[in-house]
C-alpha cells in the first residue's frame, strides 16, 4: 500500500509532505501552526505536539512509514508558511540542524511588500537582538548576534512588490526585520509595521544542502502558485534557483517535479 504524501491530525486540513528520505521528511507547512516547546501549554498550534500524539496513536501516515520519532530541525514563524524539515532519528537532527549553524543550508523565501524597495537588489547586514521591553519582538542593535539576507525584487504589480529573499544568518525574525529596516516591511506583518489584516506574505520556497550521510545533494521545493496568486501575481512564472555550485546533477535529489505515486521517495 502506497504511503500517503502529506500528513494529517484529526479535524484539520492535511499537511504535504513535499521530500523524504531516509534521514528527512519535509513538509510544507501551512500558516497558523507553531514551533514551541511541549511544555508550553498556551495554545493547541504546536505542530511538533501534534506529531508526536499523532505518532503515538498510529496515524497511518506514521504507521505506513514505522515512524516512531519526528522533530523539527529548524524553526518557521507561525505565520510563515512553506518548507520545513523534520529529521527521523535524534542523529539526523544534530547532523542536518548543524548545517544550518555551519551555514551549509541554502534557504530562498518569497516576501511581499506594498512599499516600493530602492533597490532592485541589495544585501542587508544588521546585527539583531531580542527587544528587552516586548516579548518575542526583534530589533537592530550593535550589540546583537551578526545577520545577513540577500533581497532580489522579482516583479512589481499593482502597488505591490514580489521580493525574493536569500538568508545567509538564521536569526529570530531575520527577513521581517531586515525587510522593515530596509523600508518595505511584509504585508500582513503587524509585529513589524503593517497594519493589514491579512494573512502574513511570507513564504519559505526553497532548501538546499548536501546530505551528510550519503553525500548526496538535496535539492527541496515548495509550491508558489497559490501564493502568487494570493499575492496578485497570478501571472508570474517563478521556479526556485539554487545558486549553490559544483554540485554534480547526477548526484542531486529533487522535490519537485515528481509524480504523485513517488512524490515522497525513500532511499535504498
Amino acid at each position: 500500500m502506497a504511503k500517503p504524501d502529506h500528513i494529517q491530525f484529526p479535524g484539520e486540513e492535511p499537511i504535504p509532505i513535499l521530500y523524504e528520505d531516509r534521514s528527512v521528511l519535509a513538509l510544507d507547512k501551512p500558516p497558523g501552526w507553531m514551533l514551541v516547546p511541549l511544555s508550553w501549554q498556551k495554545t493547541n498550534r504546536n505542530l511538533q505536539a501534534a506529531i508526536e500524539a499523532s505518532l503515538a496513536a498510529g496515524h497511518f501516515w506514521a504507521r505506513s512509514r514505522n515512524l516512531k520519532f519526528l522533530r523539527y530541525i529548524h524553526r518557521l514563524d507561525a505565520e510563515t508558511s512553506g518548507v520545513l524539515l523534520f529529521g527521523k532519528s535524534i542523529g539526523a537532527v544534530n547532523s542536518i540542524g548543524e548545517l544550518f549553524e555551519t551555514r551549509k543550508m541554502e534557504k530562498v523565501y518569497l516576501a511581499v511588500t506594498d512599499r516600493a524597495p530602492k533597490e532592485k537588489q541589495w544585501t542587508c547586514r544588521l546585527s539583531l537582538a531580542r527587544d528587552p521591553d516586548q516579548i518575542g519582538r526583534i530589533l537592530v542593535s550593535p550589540e546583537g548576534k551578526v545577520a545577513d539576507t540577500e533581497f532580489r525584487l522579482l516583479a512589481s504589480e499593482r502597488g505591490r512588490h514580489l521580493i525574493e529573499a536569500r538568508p545567509h544568518t538564521g536569526r529570530q525574525h531575520q527577513i521581517r526585520v531586515h525587510l522593515r529596516e530596509s523600508g518595505c516591511p511584509i504585508l500582513g506583518d503587524t509585529l513589524y509595521g503593517q497594519e493589514d489584516d491579512q494573512p502574513m506574505a511570507l513564504r519559505a520556497v526553497g532548501l538546499a544542502y548536501r546530505d551528510p550521510f550519503t553525500r548526496k545533494d538535496v535539492f527541496i521545493r515548495a509550491p508558489v502558485k497559490a501564493f502568487l496568486a494570493a499575492q496578485g501575481f497570478d501571472g508570474f512564472d517563478y521556479r526556485v534557483r539554487f545558486e549553490s555550485v559544483g554540485w554534480p546533477a547526477a548526484r542531486r535529489a529533487s522535490s519537485a517535479p515528481i509524480p504523485p505515486a513517488t512524490r515522497a521517495p525513500r532511499r535504498a
